[in-house]
This record gives structure tokens, sequence and C-alpha cells, in this order.
């Protein structure tokens, strides 16, 4: 996916932390950013229809070999 220019503001502290975390992961600070913003970017997707993911009854069956 092409990659757009942007400038981003953030604390001093925050920006040590990823350099350091950058230099022990052997990556560009870069990286670590565009990490960040995909999470953040996916977290806060808001989905235009409710996803229908599948629902499981885990309910105890009488008679079944958990009951005593």
């Amino acid at each position: 996916m092409p990659m757009k220019r942007t400038s981003v503001y953030a604390e001093a502290a925050d920006l040590a932390v990823i350099t350091e975390a950058a230099r022990k992961r052997g990556v560009p600070a870069a990286e670590l950013l565009r990490e960040g913003i995909r999470l953040a970017a996916m977290a806060n997707r808001v989905w235009d229809e409710p996803l229908d993911w599948p629902t499981f009854d885990i309910s105890p069956v009488s008679g079944s070999a958990g009951e005593r």
C-alpha cells in the first residue's frame, strides 16, 4: 500500500521510548510509529454493519460426563 508523508507532534519522553525500542528491535523508529498508527486506526474503526459472530451455548447438558 502506498504511504503518504505526514507530521506528528509527540512528547519528547514518548519519542525517547520509541527510539530505544526501535534500536533494540533493529528497526527504524518510523516502523514503530506506523505500527502504532495502524493499531490505533483498527481499534477505533467503526463498521457500517455489526459483525455477525457465531455464538455457542456452553450451558451444561443433563446427564453429561461433567455432572455428578
